[in-house]
């Protein structure tokens, strides 16, 4: 079993993952080409910031792959920012692409 395979097993079967989610996964579990470019890497944070096609997958951008980049985000702000970043805080905002509020959302809530 390929690495991509076992993380779209994982993203199936686990309680983390929403209904909607699973559904859209389902609907792509035969089409081998298409789990494999959806799990065959984590989606990477550039210069122009996280971008991606939407969808389902670690290779898409989702409120998981959103969650999990702004995480790390604050990890490092935490680990990095002195002894007063947890106080100061930091800037969401949004713009008019595709999901974007709810990604702001999504940011927010971690």
């Amino acid at each position: 079993m390929s690495e991509a395979t076992k993380q779209f097993e994982y993203w199936l079967n686990d309680d983390y993952f929403d209904q909607d989610t699973k559904n859209e996964l389902l609907a792509i579990r035969n089409d081998e080409a298409e789990v494999e470019d959806r799990f065959y890497r984590e989606l990477e944070f550039g210069t122009g910031g996280l971008r991606g096609v939407i969808g389902a997958g670690t290779n898409r951008m989702n409120k998981y792959t959103v969650r999990k980049a702004t995480q790390g985000l604050a990890n490092y702000i935490k680990k990095n920012g002195g002894q007063d970043a947890a106080k100061k805080g930091v800037a969401i905002s949004f713009d008019c692409r595709r999901f974007s509020p709810e990604f702001a959302d999504e940011k927010a809530q971690v």
